[in-house]
């Protein structure tokens, strides 16, 4: 890949797109704010103008054709400007509808001031236009003496259909495009125009019966009823009519004439009622309010998610001009390519093994020779020509792969002459690094396609790196630090670097308050002594039951849900919780420590690479020397993921990856990486201790944590009392601790640990300085050890004796 193609995809990446910047710059609401007044505005403008024309047109005629002339001036309200906006809209245009274009533009306007129906004027701006061309046209109809109320655009349109339908087509028309609309625009149809009318009839009627109803009951009221010339007599306790015996008068007569009395009487009666009834005021209760979202919804409305960046919000990643740039592009040598091709098939041809096809993929290192044998040829019998191959070529590193997994081709692969060297430059600003969502990338280097090799470390979930020495495996520590330096905040991802050899790994002390880890109490963050190890393995330990303490308390499974619940305020750090960076933790010299410190440094490797995926801690283990005896099968086992670099032997290469190859790799960064069951050959990118130099320092020099991120504390077992005699030697919290044990009468560890929140190591420590100091008693099985110091008084004094000593 040349710079220009470098620079142009960098290019790519950063900048947005025009479309984007504008989709941005309209969706601020400042502008939707100043849009919306100038349309309001605007269409008040036109308003103004518009009505001013009717008056002033005729004058302004003149003024048209000399715009430009200061001296004329116009007669309507808004000069020149709207006397030419009324001609072109109303005279020009479409007569008395151009007045729907302010509306549209008033409705526009307020539409962006008060972010509603904006998504809907498209529609209302389409039938607006349909009502103006269909009024215009309606207006031109009628006479031509009216040519100003239709405008030109009418008048011109009547003229050309009238030439063609006639009058009456054109009234046809115009009747079938006005039907058509009130059926389209409002769903109007003969069965909604019937139920309309028969609800208006049927209100009608039970008005007219109403005022008859009232004109009856006040005919009543005013005659007054008669008890003995009545026909009938009202019952109080079932309002039903007692017929009285008139023989002269009809059955069916008095019946009819006592229901319609009857009906009358009631009706008196209740308007009665409702005359001397008092109305009652019913008070409406409000019912509660529910809460339609909990605290930690409302915390997020309010303040936001939680930005774990926040502290080092102006911290600003490395630029890419601090890495260096190769002539990385690819010579492809037409010549060699020939020549190989023609040895490998001659060398086959010899062994009367015929080929079907071949290709080539060059790649930085190797070349890839693809050949299909042809029928009947046995798979076996072409891999155990790999060492004639190699004579007949007189190379070193040819490794035959067969057959190549999800192809059915076999592959060879052959150095090139001349090697191109992948710079972490081209990895790091490749497209597939900078896009990847991955929780930890690491640009490895470039495979045989010549294309950039990413993968997570935080799906492997460890890497096991081996290989002899000089062959690349401090510049693969170094490519993929420098991965993570370039894509992770420090508030993302904490370091915890092992370096026995102490100069490997030195230069990243420049970053030790940005993205290292350390153990408290301690000088240096880059741990080169044995000892230290030890602790600092023993304490990512407890780090790690520390996490699983959260996540069981959180209720979720592994770190990413955990952090993206406390981002969503749904854990209160009150309670103990906070947000999780990832651990990495690098050794760059495994079998020396195995060779100093044995089982004190595989059990804790062992127990962090089964239990630590879940909760973010990863081990990334380098060693030169991969024998049984360091790389363990408890070691094996729990690092899926593995780097061999070239080694000496196939035993070692089996060692290391399960399966030869490692021992025909050519060096200098050429490596196989096996995450599961296929090897996948890379180059690896090559990062050069000046540019891990300039990107240190680049970190270094900004604003960063007041210091490095704190392990838990870890005590050994070793040391006892007669260390603890002396006072230099003594906890920094024996004072304290003496004054909870003297003030409490009781001298147990577990004291301690509740009160001054210590570790269980720690304060069994204490309790052992207590006791040389002659504060506690002796140890005493399961009773609490006996306290010699009567109250804090004594124990001042005890004090102060022992430092005038």
């Amino acid at each position: 890949m040349t710079k220009k193609n470098v620079s142009k995809k960098t290019k790519k990446i950063s900048k947005p797109s025009v479309f984007t910047q504008l989709t941005e710059f309209f969706k601020n609401r400042q502008t939707q704010t100043i849009l919306g007044a100038f349309f309001v505005l605007f269409a008040a403008f036109l308003c103004i103008a518009f009505i001013s024309f009717f008056f002033s047109w005729q004058d302004d005629q003149s003024i048209l054709s000399e715009f430009s002339n200061k001296q004329l001036k116009a007669k309507n309200l808004l000069g020149k400007i709207g006397s030419k906006l009324s001609h072109i809209f109303i005279y020009n245009g479409f007569g008395l509808a151009a007045f729907i274009l302010p509306f549209l533009i008033f409705l526009t306007g307020i539409s962006f001031l008060l972010q509603k129906g904006i998504k809907s004027m498209v529609t209302k701006w389409n039938w607006g236009l349909f009502n103006m061309l269909w009024i215009s046209i309606a207006l031109g109809f009628v006479e031509k003496k009216y040519a100003l109320l239709s405008g030109v655009v009418g008048f011109e349109l009547n003229e050309y259909l009238r030439a063609f339908i006639g009058r009456t087509g054109l009234a046809i028309v115009l009747a079938f495009f006005l039907i058509s609309y009130l059926v389209v625009r409002f769903k109007l149809t003969p069965e909604k125009i019937g139920e309309k009318l028969k609800k208006d009839e049927k209100l009608t009627n039970e008005g007219d019966l109403t005022s008859e109803n009232i004109e009856t009951n006040t005919i009543i009221e005013e005659e007054p009823i008669k008890e003995d010339k009545s026909e009938f007599k009202l019952s109080v306790e079932n309002l039903q009519p007692t017929i009285s015996n008139h023989s002269s008068i009809p059955k069916e007569e008095i019946k009819k004439e006592d229901e319609d009395d009857l009906l009358n009487i009631q009706k008196t009666e209740k308007v009665v009622a409702e005359e001397n009834q008092v109305e009652i005021a019913i008070e409406k209760i409000s019912e509660e309010k529910s809460v339609t979202e909990n605290l930690s919804e409302r915390l997020v409305k309010d303040f936001g998610e939680f930005d774990p960046t926040l502290e080092l919000a102006q911290y600003r990643f490395p630029t890419f001009n601090l890495l260096k740039q190769y002539n990385d592009s690819i010579s492809i040598d037409q010549e060699e390519l020939e020549a190989n091709k023609n040895q490998i098939v001659e060398t086959l041809k010899n062994y009367k093994i015929g080929i079907a096809q071949i290709k080539a993929t060059v790649g930085p290192t190797i070349t890839l020779y693809e050949i299909v044998p042809e029928a009947g040829v046995r798979i076996s019998k072409i891999k155990n020509l790999e060492d004639d191959i190699a004579l007949s070529l007189s190379a070193l590193g040819i490794r035959i792969i067969a057959p190549i997994p999800g192809k059915g081709t076999i592959g060879i692969e052959v150095p090139n002459k001349k090697a191109t060297t992948v710079s972490m430059q081209s990895a790091i600003t490749s497209k597939k690094f900078q896009e990847s969502q991955m929780q930890l990338p690491l640009a490895l280097g470039k495979t045989i396609s010549n294309e950039t090799f990413v993968v997570d470390l935080a799906k492997m979930p460890h890497l096991l790196m081996a290989g002899a020495t000089g062959q690349g495996k401090s510049v693969g520590l170094n490519a993929i630090l420098t991965s993570l330096l370039y894509r992770k905040h420090p508030a993302e991802v904490k370091f915890v670097l092992v370096d026995p050899k102490k100069v490997e790994l030195t230069l990243f002390n420049k970053i030790e308050r940005h993205y290292l880890a350390k153990l408290p109490d301690t000088d240096e963050a880059i741990i080169t002594d044995t000892s230290k190890v030890v602790n600092t393995l023993n304490s990512l330990c407890i780090e790690m039951d520390n996490r699983y303490d959260l996540l069981k308390l959180a209720m979720v499974r592994n770190i990413k849900e955990y952090n993206a619940k406390f981002k969503a305020r749904k854990l209160n750090p009150e309670n103990g919780h906070q947000f999780l960076p990832y651990i990495v933790l690098v050794i760059d010299e495994f079998a020396d420590l195995i060779m100093t410190a044995g089982k004190e440094v595989e059990t804790p490797i062992a127990r962090l690479a089964q239990l630590a995926r879940a909760i973010g801690i990863h081990l990334i283990v380098a060693t030169q020397r991969p024998s049984v005896n360091v790389i363990t099968g408890i070691i094996k086992a729990n690092f899926p993921a593995r780097i061999a670099f070239r080694v000496t032997s196939k035993i070692d290469s089996r060692t290391i990856l399960d399966a030869p190859g490692a021992d025909q790799l050519i060096g200098r960064g050429d490596m196989l990486f096996s995450g599961g069951n296929d090897l996948i050959r890379i180059q690896c990118a090559f990062v050069d201790t000046p540019e891990v130099e300039k990107i240190t320092d680049f970190i270094g020099s900004q604003r960063a944590y007041p210091e490095a991120y704190l392990l838990p504390e870890y005590v050994g077992e070793e040391g006892g009392t007669n260390l603890d005699i002396d006072i230099e030697d003594r906890d920094k919290l024996f004072n304290e601790a003496a004054e909870v044990i003297v003030t409490a009468q009781q001298g147990s560890a577990s004291l301690l640990q509740r009160k001054l929140k210590l570790g269980y190591n720690r304060a069994g420590r204490l309790i052992d300085q207590l006791e040389a100091a002659g504060i506690v008693g002796p140890f005493e099985g399961s009773k609490a050890r006996q306290v010699l110091v009567p109250d804090l008084i004594a124990l001042e004094q005890l004090l102060e004796n022992e430092k005038s000593k």
